[in-house]
């Protein structure tokens, strides 16, 4: 029997109706009828390396481009190793439809060879994890699967569909369902009318806006909100963009490890509008620490529960209908204090400080501004877990939405270069570059592979400093010494290049950018090491800890 006549036709027509550009993936034995039925379609099947990084790159897609992205493996191991992606896209809300193949149904009730209760692993890391017992079950699953994932709060869902239901015979008229989408609806005029209220009697309020604003599409409404009203307004590390940096009213972003500028302007607020903020991206205790301001919660749901979180209004709906509504629903304009420009002034003064470094290894602040000097407003960069997204989340001015992508629900490793991948294919027309610590690099360096053989160009700029250099600032901010953090590295230019792509090495601060701009501009897959010296880490929460407020 032709795959063409068999159940995994349905599946990818399925996937096709859902409008599934491409599937992240390894084939394995039990799912050959899927891959094969994918030659025969539009959908572009990326082969990779790790099935890790096909999770981490369905989970790149999706929150690029707001439409779930999928990733295929087989079952038992291939399964298990999707799982780290799989929950990266959870914790940070974004779409993801996970697929693989299950063991046949006539043995997956008893101990038999890779057996794994796979629906029962992923449950818990997922919005929905579900089991297809027949293939007249599939356009019903699939559908399911795509609209789950997508509707606020987004997140990941998996399918495990067993290789004697997708090898099966393609059953007579069954067809995939039509795609209906969930609106946002608009918020209540009564959820308005008490927002409303809150601002009338506040003193001295601020806006954090995060990730669902940018999901949202909501920063048009922000700006206008915030000009409006004349209120600051701060970013989570997630929300990085959906504000622009240059813009007089922006704070900056919130969620470094110590009180930050950006974190006075806080301390000085009585309400606080969160706008798209859900409790993973940061810690409310560090912005709300004695519960005693009042909170605006606008957002497509409601929000989490926590001590720190005490919400006075909800308002739920559309978020950019929401902020409208309620802008036009106050009838004052706040005066902006002193705080905000003094607050710009100090992270201007770092980007400043760190174009002026010479130094060799080159201080975090000099590849910061380097790597802006060499991005444009809509290019993107991947900030990978660790020191690197320390310094990149603080000081990297962002002026669009999902320019500068960083992990912070589950905060995982190794997710930047085979989310570079995802992100060039979202936006071939941009610039992308995946910023990681060399501990970062190699823990899915092998998807270089993946680019070079699929022709998707993108830069990797390797933090070079022998050590996983989060962890160890830590150790010795809160030990006094560190241990069980250093390592060694491979000669980076000569392993770039085993793979087919171009390798450069940094040998003094003044070729960091010139070589970035090369590499941006050969629009091939390059990779370019940069030393780094860390000791501005210590120097950096030091000064932090030393500074006091109101400015």
């Amino acid at each position: 029997m032709s795959a063409q006549a068999r159940a995994a036709r349905l599946i990818v027509q399925a996937l096709e109706a859902e409008g599934v550009e491409y599937v992240f993936g390894i084939p394995g034995e039990e799912n050959i009828h899927f891959v094969d039925a994918l030659s025969d379609s539009p959908i572009r099947y990326v082969l990779v390396r790790h099935e890790q990084a096909a999770a981490f790159m369905a989970e790149m897609y999706g929150r690029l481009t707001g439409k779930a992205g999928v990733a295929s493996a087989t079952l038992g191991p291939g399964a298990i190793n999707l799982q780290l992606g799989v929950a990266d896209a959870t914790t940070n809300s974004t779409p993801v439809v996970a697929i693989t193949a299950q063991v046949g149904l006539d043995r997956i009730y008893k101990e038999s060879h890779q057996v794994v209760d796979l629906v029962s692993l992923f449950r818990p890391i997922t919005k929905w994890s579900e089991l297809a017992p027949s293939a007249q079950a599939l356009p019903e699953l699939i559908r399911k699967a795509f609209k789950t994932a997508q509707t606020e709060r987004p997140g990941a869902v998996y399918l495990a569909i067993p290789e004697d239901v997708e090898s099966a015979p393609l059953p007579e008229g069954l067809r995939p369902l039509p795609v209906n989408v969930v609106r946002p609806q608009d918020p209540s005029p009564s959820q308005i009318a008490r927002a409303a209220e809150v601002l009338a009697g506040a003193r001295r309020p601020i806006v954090l806006a995060g990730h669902g604003a940018s999901r949202a599409g909501a920063s048009e409404a922000l700006v206008r909100f915030s000009e409006r009203l004349g209120l600051p307004v701060a970013t989570t590390f997630n929300g990085k963009g959906v504000f622009p940096d240059d813009h007089p009213h922006a704070l900056g972003a919130v969620g470094f490890m110590r009180h930050d500028y950006v974190n006075f302007g806080f301390d000085e607020a009585d309400v606080l509008i969160t706008v798209g903020y859900e409790l993973q991206e940061f810690d409310p205790v560090k912005i709300n620490p004695k519960r005693d301001k009042k909170i605006v919660h606008v957002h497509q749901f409601p929000a989490e529960v926590d001590d720190h979180y005490p919400v006075a209004v909800g308002v739920q709906g559309d978020v950019s209908r929401s902020l409208d509504a309620l802008a036009g629903a106050v009838d004052r304009r706040f005066e902006l204090n002193g705080t905000g420009e003094r607050i710009r002034r100090m992270l201007r003064e770092e980007l400043e400080q760190g174009r002026e470094e010479g130094g060799f290894p080159l201080s975090p602040r000099r590849v910061v501004t380097d790597i802006r000097e060499a991005m444009g407003r809509e290019d993107i960069v991947l900030a990978d877990t660790g020191a690197v997204k320390m310094w990149m989340a603080r000081m990297y001015p962002t002026y669009e939405p999902n320019t500068m992508l960083v992990s912070n629900g589950l905060s995982s490793m190794g997710f930047s270069v085979p989310g570079a991948l995802a992100a060039k294919l979202a936006f071939p027309g941009r610039k992308v570059l995946a910023a990681t610590g060399d501990g970062a690099f190699l823990m899915n360096s092998q998807e270089l592979e993946t680019a070079v053989r699929e022709r998707i160009p993108f830069v990797v700029l390797v933090w070079v400093d022998g050590a996983y250099g989060l962890i160890e600032w830590k150790m010795d901010l809160e030990l006094g010494r560190n241990s069980q953090v250093a390592f060694g590295n491979p000669d980076f230019v000569r392993y770039a290049e085993s793979f087919g792509a171009r390798g450069y090495r940094v040998t003094s601060a003044d070729e960091l950018l010139p070589t970035l701009r090369k590499a941006l501009d050969d629009d091939v897959v390059s990779v370019v090491a940069v030393p780094v010296d860390y000791s501005a880490n210590l120097q950096l929460t030091d000064k932090l800890g030393e500074l006091t407020g109101p400015f």
